[in-house]
């Protein structure tokens, strides 16, 4: 067999993990498969008989391609003076596949992509490489520029973010959860005396400016005056996910894993007593977010 025809069969063997490794790090299919097609690329512009191991060495060169593709994203985020728009949730225009994206973002987690997107670049490059695809802190370290331990370190910041504090009780979160769920169940499915039964009546809404749009109340008091609306407006139900919001469970709305709203709860007396809808783009960069357990924890 040819060369390149050998390559290219041994590239395709490793195409899924490589794509598995790319969308972990960087939340969009396209993406992923731009890092793939690099890493490709730059086999092709090799000599295989420097490479000792094939599937590591691609696996090495997509996480570089796609740490330095994370870096380039958050150089422009903060370089932007105007508000983020996020990705959108459909792409066939362009070629995309968001039927195969939203299974592949269902199956790593909606939650935990939010998560990752808070992190560091290089700790997400070190929390995805080691606690999902196992690799050695040794490699990670040569990735990133640093020692074994402080990869290791980077992992671990990165873990404790994503797992989130013990801010309240099991019991507490438990119980929050449940109504959360209930909550995101009457949205989805439209049940107007189901959302009021989780709600307190004297429930204050507020809304940033971002999340109501030009001439939207930002304030709304009162569980039937609001859940009509929110009822009406509840399309984005379908992204949600339940998430720790500062310590507290609250949802995050994330097409294709990219965050786009949060919902953060206040309870009392095991009801919904204030809820924050926060959609401005430099508020959600700031908020303390954590994975779940069941929901997409590493």
């Amino acid at each position: 067999m040819p060369e390149n025809e050998w390559l290219a069969e041994k590239f395709e063997e490793n195409r899924g993990h490589l794509r598995g490794v790319a969308y972990r790090m960087l939340g969009s299919l396209n993406e992923a498969d731009d890092a793939v097609q690099e890493a490709w690329l730059k086999l092709n512009r090799s000599d295989p008989s420097d490479i000792e191991n094939l599937g590591a060495w691609l696996t090495t060169v997509v996480a570089r391609v796609s740490l330095d593709m994370l870096r380039t994203r958050k150089a422009r985020r903060e370089d932007s003076l105007g508000p983020g728009v996020p990705e959108p949730v459909a792409t066939g225009s362009e070629g995309g596949d968001p039927e195969k994206e939203a299974v592949l973002a269902d199956s790593v987690g909606l939650a935990l992509l939010v998560v990752l997107e808070t992190l560091e670049p290089a700790e997400r490059l070190a929390l995805v490489l080691h606690d999902m695809f196992a690799v050695p802190f040794e490699e990670i370290a040569s990735i990133v520029g640093r020692t074994p331990a402080a990869a290791r370190q980077l992992a671990s910041r990165a873990r404790r973010r994503v797992q989130g504090a013990d801010a309240v009780s099991g019991a507490d979160l438990a119980r929050q959860r449940e109504v959360v769920d209930a909550f995101l169940a009457a949205l989805r499915g439209g049940d107007f005396e189901g959302l009021i039964a989780v709600l307190d009546p004297d429930v204050l809404v507020r809304s940033d400016v971002a999340a109501v749009g030009p001439g939207g109340s930002r304030e709304v008091r009162g569980a039937r005056n609001w859940a009509k609306g929110a009822i009406v407006a509840a399309r984005g139900a379908r992204f949600a996910q339940p998430a720790l919001v500062g310590g507290r469970v609250g949802l995050v709305v994330a097409p294709r894993g990219r965050l786009f709203r949060v919902l953060s709860f206040t309870f009392a007396g095991g009801k919904i007593a204030q809820v924050e809808v926060i959609g401005d783009p430099a508020r959600l960069r700031e908020l303390e977010l954590a994975v779940l357990d069941g929901g997409g924890t590493v």
